[in-house]
């Protein structure tokens, strides 16, 4: 015994369903590719790795208490989008610009509005 103390985290492997990805193959669940993904949205911004890990369990959790065997790849980037939404407008916008594959500057500032308005709409609640 070399009289060291150590830790272990282990992660309880859940079943996760499978991704059905666009295409219609399908693969396993990955949080590293959503923590990735996070990463690259966030790039940046003022948001810890440990926001972004506890976002993906976050994810994760839902997908498992959903119980589906498979889940299409678009639902997980639904739920990452509301996730970043929350989080960070302009890391949500950076994410929606790649996911959403808008086809024109019009569908990319129609998104722009719609974010807009709904934070207006919050912030005159929130000061009536």
């Amino acid at each position: 015994m070399c009289g060291g103390r150590f830790t272990t985290y282990e992660r309880v492997e859940d079943v996760l369903p499978s991704v059905i990805k666009k295409d219609g193959r399908r693969e396993p669940f990955d949080g590293m590719k959503i923590l990735s993904g996070l990463k690259k949205a966030c790039e940046k911004r003022p948001i810890s790795l440990e926001v972004l890990e506890k976002t993906v369990d976050e994810i994760e959790k839902a997908l498992q208490e959903k119980g589906f065997k498979e889940i299409p790849g678009a639902a997980i980037g639904e739920e990452v989008m509301e996730k970043l939404h929350k989080l960070d407008e302009v890391a949500y916008v950076r994410f929606a610009s790649v996911y959403r594959s808008f086809r024109d500057i019009n569908e990319f500032m129609s998104e722009l509005k719609d974010i807009l308005n709904s934070k207006e709409t919050t912030t005159s609640k929130d000061n009536g």
